[in-house]
């Protein structure tokens, strides 16, 4: 569903309902109430509106301050993180995703969805990267459009987060990232077009500093960059607690502070002393009223009966989960194992009984929750056996091991790319042990494994996988799935190979756990993007690296070939661009997915530029012996870049190359061609 009115439309009734509010009401309604409302004014018929968190499900809350809410459906389907969401490479399931998170939203009156995230992964540590779709600009924003369009389409409006450039949560309030203007174009900002493009009717600010303005509050970021560069023209809202001048608030552009008027406290007095102009407020006011109206939200009512779509948007769930993990090592064809067999299966690691998820607001509590021990039960039978401490003898008696270890990634703080040390040391002795290890990474992104990922037979790239995604390991692991998955970022080494890996202030290290009062007292401290436009997989190129698992990397139990490489310029039709055709043949036994991935080399160039960039994919499914013709046609933003001299997309004439294949280190196909 498109919203029912028209920008113009909504913005003439916000304006009858704007003169009727006094002053004091206009105050007060540019902030929140109860954390998670915006407010209602009754003797103008407007209802409170619900807002709630986040990407990958809804998180229900049981209290809002002092008042109790009562969700007609108290439950909702912990679908797995937006990061494996992301490794599908799926954007139709990803609509089908975000459609059914809408649902859910709309199975309990929930108005605005504080989502989708899509933060670019610029670091591994980064303790909020599980919420978000990984490294590349081009993917993420083919996914955010269509997680874009399945939220609104039910009514609900979804907010794209968070403006701009918040790439780590250590004291992320004190971060101020420093990007130059062409950076930020090319990297940091298309996604957040790509959601706008797609009619994203809500934009949240981060809580970082950008060049050393606070984002909820710079007139820079809001005013110029959002709103006239990007054409952004609804509701715009703070994060939560993270602006501190109400002056600069009412003047940046923004809309909404919340969770509550804090910063805009005593704005009223503000106004009648001539420090603000109501012009302002009333721009504000305006905005708000004209994004709920424009979505109907102010006839919004819960839709209890929709608990009945719950077990399609559990499927849904469980696809994204086959289609998500990723098989990163399978030496010897260990995987799958065999079902028939009579052979024991040890089970051994943190994330046998215990759920794998990531913490803060995007935690869904979910229903129907299914452990690694009942998946692999129900698959294997009575030949699985767990064990909490093995003695070294089991271990090597052990025919086959299945170790389930990973990390606890939340907002608020970062965590170490390396395992915690005991855990580290329990992995690297079970796989001196025994051959036959096959390792289950549970994290929201890449870690450290370069002291034992050789010694393994297999690994196996689990994510948070949601409420029942363990169903779709165990499928996966005997061979009833075969895996698809690949990898949205890269997996490097060690940490300070990383562009990034300077970020945390000297002096300082890294902590567990949210802590307020520490980051009060934290100065603001500058975090140098001094890679630039080489972030993710274009550093590791330029730098002629070698990572773990690149971008882009995923195993199958089938084979892939890629062939008849046909480059043509569209001169003569209604949309100029280049044609790129070519065959992909499963060459093995079995029914598979591959991922193929079209990049553009520009070969001369005016400005420095990545060795290769994302600007294609597509997921085809192919039977044993099966072949199909790939067509993707690149437009011509395809092979700009942002030129620091003429401050715009510029497009230069010369010789590009067409690099296709299964990574972004396995390009299997190549191709010149001159643009005019």
């Amino acid at each position: 569903m498109h919203p029912k009115l028209s920008f113009e439309e909504a913005a003439s009734w916000a304006e009858t309902i704007l003169a009727q509010m006094t002053l004091s009401e206009k105050c007060a309604y540019i902030g929140g109430t109860d954390i998670f409302f915006i407010k209602g004014i009754p003797r103008l018929g407007l209802p409170p509106i619900l807002c709630s968190d986040a990407t990958a499900g809804i998180t229900l809350r049981e209290r809002f301050n002092e008042v109790t809410f009562q969700y007609p459906v108290p439950t909702s389907v912990a679908f797995p993180a937006p990061i494996m969401l992301a490794a599908t490479w799926n954007p139709d399931l990803c609509e089908a995703y975000a459609t059914a998170v809408g649902e859910e939203c709309n199975a309990n009156g929930i108005g605005i969805l504080l989502g989708p995230g899509f933060n670019l992964y610029r670091i591994s540590q980064c303790g909020r990267n599980f919420e978000y779709f990984g490294e590349d600009p081009y993917l993420i924003s083919r996914m955010v459009e269509r997680y874009v369009k399945g939220v609104q389409s039910t009514g609900t409006i979804a907010t794209l987060k968070h403006f701009v450039a918040n790439n780590t949560d250590f004291f992320r309030r004190k971060s101020n990232s420093i990007i130059d203007e062409r950076t930020l174009h090319e990297i940091y900002l298309p996604s957040f077009k790509a959601g706008i493009d797609a009619g994203a009717l809500a934009v949240m600010t981060s809580y970082n500093l950008l060049n050393g303005e606070w984002t909820g509050q710079s007139k820079a970021v809001i005013h110029d960059l959002l709103r006239k560069v990007l054409g952004f023209r609804w509701l715009v809202m703070t994060d939560w607690w993270s602006v501190y001048d109400g002056v600069k608030l009412v003047e940046s552009g923004q809309d909404l502070e919340m969770p509550a008027n804090l910063a805009t406290l005593g704005l009223e007095e503000k106004i009648q002393r001539g420090e603000v102009k109501e012009a302002d407020l009333d721009r504000m006011v305006k905005s708000i009223l004209t994004t709920l109206k424009a979505m109907d939200l102010y006839n919004k009512k819960p839709q209890p009966e929709l608990v009945q779509e719950y077990p399609r948007h559990e499927q849904i769930a469980l696809q994204t989960a086959r289609e998500g993990v990723v098989l990163l090592r399978n030496q010897n064809q260990i995987l799958p194992l065999d079902k028939n067999s009579s052979d024991e299966i040890l089970l051994l690691g943190t994330y046998i009984h215990k759920k794998a998820v990531g913490g803060g607001s995007s935690e869904v509590k979910g229903y129907n929750q299914i452990t690694l021990y009942q998946a692999l039960k129900d698959t294997f039978g009575e030949r699985v056996r767990y064990e909490v401490s093995p003695t070294n003898e089991t271990i090597r008696n052990a025919k086959t091991i299945i170790v389930a270890t990973g990390t606890y990634d939340a907002e608020s703080w970062d965590r170490p790319f390396e395992l915690d040390p005991h855990e580290e040391l329990y992995i690297r002795n079970i796989v001196r042990l025994n051959p036959n290890v096959i390792v289950l990474v549970n994290s929201g992104g890449g870690i450290r494994m370069t002291d034992w990922y050789d010694k393994a037979a297999a690994i196996v790239h689990c994510f948070y996988n949601g409420q029942n995604g363990n169903i779709a390991v165990a499928e996966i692991l005997c061979g009833d799935v075969n895996p698809s998955g690949k990898l949205p970022f890269t997996i490097e080494r060690e940490f300070r190979d990383g562009p990034g890996a300077d970020y945390v202030p000297a002096g300082s290290t890294l902590y567990n756990g949210a802590n307020d009062e520490w980051e009060k007292i934290y100065p603001v401290y500058d975090v140098h993007y001094k890679e630039g436009v080489f972030v993710g997989y274009r550093w590791y190129d330029s730098r002629n690296i070698e990572p773990l698992y690149p971008f882009g990397f995923g195993l199958s139990y089938t084979q892939f070939s890629y062939s008849d490489l046909v480059v043509n310029v569209l001169s003569n039709t209604a949309e100029p661009g280049v044609e790129v055709r070519f065959k992909i043949t499963n060459t093995g036994n079995v029914a598979g997915q591959e991922i193929a991935q079209l990049y553009v080399r520009d070969l001369h160039s005016s400005e420095p530029r990545p060795f290769k960039e994302l600007k294609g994919f597509q997921k085809v499914s192919l039977a044993p012996g099966e072949q199909t013709t790939v067509q993707l046609v690149l437009p011509p933003q395809a092979f700009a870049f942002w030129s620091s001299n003429v401050r715009n997309w510029l497009v230069e004439p010369g010789d590009f190359e067409i690099l296709v294949g299964a990574s972004s280190r396995d390009i299997r196909l190549k191709s010149q061609l001159h643009i005019n």
